[in-house]
């Protein structure tokens, strides 16, 4: 029997590949998070599908289950938030299983800030522009950020900025970030995308913070800075399809 790290992608019950779909109907159990879920994703699970919450649960209490799981010959689904690749303590989790001898496959997922620049109608690479995108978050009540990805280094590169779980520190990032983008950068926050009640705030490094105080997140965002979230940004015309480009047949 096999533990399914599914990536559950932003929320939305119709944002789930199909392999996604097919393997939550198919696993007797399924452990998800219910803190990022829309209720609907679980409505993908068999009836009888022994459902299990693991927001309040430590990873101990969760390898626990999926071993149960496994000894009992069950199928799991272990639906992860956006992509498992990002954020999804799926290391820690399949280093457990490992130990346990429990088999495991992944299954990816739409990760959240595709999910917000899709919302935004965004192309995060503009040709001429910027053409690297940095995925990163901020240290407050969690694990170290690594000495070598400080944020200033990333700022400099003046790659479009994908900032995860730093909503609450938006006011000192912003600061933070002014000496390499500029106050008059433009920023984007996008609360639980493809939800109901999801939210977009457009503004500039100046002022994102007052935004978001004034709407109350806590949770569930993710951060955009960059030239590219400009709505009239102006761009060169991509070389794969300029009509001067050289096409064999």
């Amino acid at each position: 029997m096999t533990v399914h790290f599914i990536g559950a992608g932003p929320g939305a019950a119709d944002l789930l590949t199909v392999r996604a779909v097919a393997l939550l109907a198919a696993s007797p159990v399924c452990l998800y998070a219910g803190t990022y879920l829309d209720p609907g994703v679980l409505g993908h699970c068999a009836p009888d599908a022994e459902l299990i919450d693991t927001q309040h649960l430590d990873l101990d209490q969760i390898t626990e289950h999926l071993v149960r799981a496994h000894e009992s010959g069950r199928d799991v689904a272990r639906l992860c938030s956006g992509d498992p690749s990002l954020y999804s303590a799926l290391t820690e989790q399949t280093r457990r299983l490992d130990a346990h001898g429990v088999p495991w496959d992944v299954t990816p997922g739409v990760p959240a800030y595709a999910a917000a620049a899709a919302l935004l109608g965004a192309e995060l690479t503009v040709p001429e522009v910027v053409q690297s995108v940095v995925l990163t978050r901020a240290q407050a009540r969690s694990t170290a950020m690594p000495d070598t990805e400080a944020l200033a280094g990333f700022a400099a590169t003046g790659a479009t900025l994908v900032l995860h779980l730093a909503i609450t520190r938006i006011r000192t990032l912003a600061a933070e970030l002014v000496a390499d983008y500029g106050a008059d950068c433009p920023v984007a926050v996008v609360y639980r995308a493809s939800q109901p009640g999801q939210l977009v705030l457009r503004g500039t490094l100046a002022g994102i913070a007052d935004q978001v105080e004034a709407a109350g997140l806590r949770q569930a965002a993710v951060i955009l800075v960059g030239k590219a979230m400009s709505g009239t940004v102006s761009c060169a015309q991509s070389h794969l399809y300029d009509p001067a480009r050289t096409r064999h047949r």
